[in-house]
């Protein structure tokens, strides 16, 4: 089973550089997507033999994710724990037999960090919503994460120490979600892969000289360990300031 993730950065946007083609060209049984910024009735994609499931912003123009699933789920929660409405459409939650998946677009906080405690309160919210998960069956959690883990995972690290995406209390909240029970499927298999980012400023030159963020993230519950056989970073895939990420898993 294939799990993709991709941050589109408008997919009406995206769609026109080509993300139809990578669509297709993946194959993935699961395609989860943020930053849509697109309402209801405003694009309709071709994707044959595909669920569609989308949470909008109510917001126009702004976040909002959507998830493109080979398998009809046995059950769909928008937002987090229980409420099953969100303003800003962050958060998709997809039950299937053996596993539950998780699309999340993490809030920003912002350049100034005004979002800060906003973004750390729901660092614990969501916690909370994936403990609750993971109490009933495994968990894959994806999506645009919007945090930098550690410095390995960032090129400028000097220069970024407590910007938004890199501050102590963010990464620490990355480091209890995986202590918590999760692993980074990435750096599980690469443990030492330097120049492995996701996200990209759209200052010029900026992308072509690898000078990004891995800010975009595959977590799955311990116990889906012996199943995860590859976890990769598809940084050629243009038509976003991020590009897609995927993890492949054998389920006995």
């Amino acid at each position: 089973m294939k799990v993709v993730s991709w941050n589109v950065n408008g997919i009406r946007a995206c769609v026109k550089k080509g993300f139809n083609d990578f669509f297709e060209q993946i194959e993935a049984d699961i395609f989860c997507v943020q930053e849509i910024k697109c309402q209801e009735g405003q694009i309709e994609l071709p994707f044959e033999g595909y669920e569609h499931y989308w949470n909008y912003a109510e917001k126009k123009g702004y976040s909002g994710t959507a998830v493109f699933t080979k398998q009809r789920p046995l059950s769909v929660q928008y937002g987090l724990n229980g409420k099953d409405s969100e303003m800003e459409g962050r958060v998709l939650t997809l039950e299937f037999e053996e596993f539950y998946l998780v699309n999340c677009y993490t809030p920003n906080s912002q350049r100034d960090l005004a979002r800060l405690s906003y973004r750390l309160k729901w660092e614990d919210e969501m916690l909370a919503h994936l403990t609750e998960l993971d109490a009933q069956k495994p968990v894959i959690y994806c999506g645009d994460l919007n945090v930098a883990h550690e410095e390995i995972d960032i090129c400028n690290v000097k220069s970024n120490y407590d910007n938004s995406g890199f501050t102590k209390e963010e990464r620490a909240k990355m480091t209890r979600l995986l202590d918590s029970g999760f692993i980074d499927t990435f750096r599980y298999l690469h443990p030492d892969q330097e120049g492995a980012y996701t996200w990209w400023s759209y200052m010029r030159d900026v992308r072509a000289r690898n000078i990004g963020w891995r800010i975009d993230y595959l977590l799955i519950s311990n116990r889906l360990q012996s199943a995860l056989q590859t976890s990769e970073i598809h940084a050629e895939i243009l038509g976003s300031d991020h590009c897609p990420i995927s993890a492949e898993f054998v389920f006995e």
